[in-house]
């Protein structure tokens, strides 16, 4: 790939993300929008939770995968 297709599809995607909230959390918060009061910002942290509300749920094996890719695994609490 270019240099110069490269900055295309990186300003695309800034322009257009493409990741699972925009694709699919959004749409289904907008939808639940429709029959409820809840705001849209609180439906996507629903459907989609957070990193950190959910670092204490890695046992020993998540935690030896995330560092396995490079990651730094979260701190235990």
């Amino acid at each position: 790939m270019s240099k110069t297709e490269f900055d295309e599809w990186a300003n695309f995607y800034q322009s257009f993300p493409f990741d699972d909230k925009h694709r699919y959390h959004r749409p289904a918060a907008l939808i639940a929008k429709v029959s409820s009061t809840a705001k849209i910002d609180d439906l996507i942290g629903w459907l989609q939770p957070s990193y950190a509300a959910n670092q204490d749920n890695f046992d020993e094996a998540d935690m030896r995968t995330l560092a396995a890719f490079g990651f730094k695994p979260p701190a235990r609490k």
